[in-house]
């Protein structure tokens, strides 16, 4: 997939800054679930939780990055429609990563769900 730009118009409405931004909550939703995930581990004495938790982290730092280059590029004179490649697959891997996390979380923290 190319990127695809349009010039801007004097006044694009909020769609680029409401773009930018859910990248920005995203991000910071996977960093909260790193962490959520990291007590976890630590908690029920699970390694493989605690990893998890620092790979998430690690998305999550990516995902800012993500979301700065997108603030940029829909705040210019040239509006870039496209998202950078490779990053809506890699934020769905690492919401999916956050979501078996956190069910994992709760397993082990509950007792392994009994």
């Amino acid at each position: 997939m190319s990127a695809h730009s349009v010039p801007a118009t004097g006044d694009p409405g909020l769609q680029p800054e409401r773009t930018a931004l859910a990248w920005s909550r995203t991000s910071l939703t996977l960093a909260v679930n790193a962490l959520l995930s990291v007590r976890a581990g630590f908690i029920a004495g699970e390694p493989l939780l605690v990893s998890v938790g620092v790979i998430l982290f690690g998305t999550a730092g990516a995902a800012i990055v993500v979301a700065t280059l997108r603030r940029r590029q829909l705040s210019g004179d040239t509006l870039t429609i496209t998202p950078p490649r490779g990053a809506l697959a890699g934020l769905t891997a690492a919401t999916l990563l956050a979501c078996i996390a956190g069910i994992v979380s709760v397993m082990a923290t509950n007792g392994g769900g009994a």
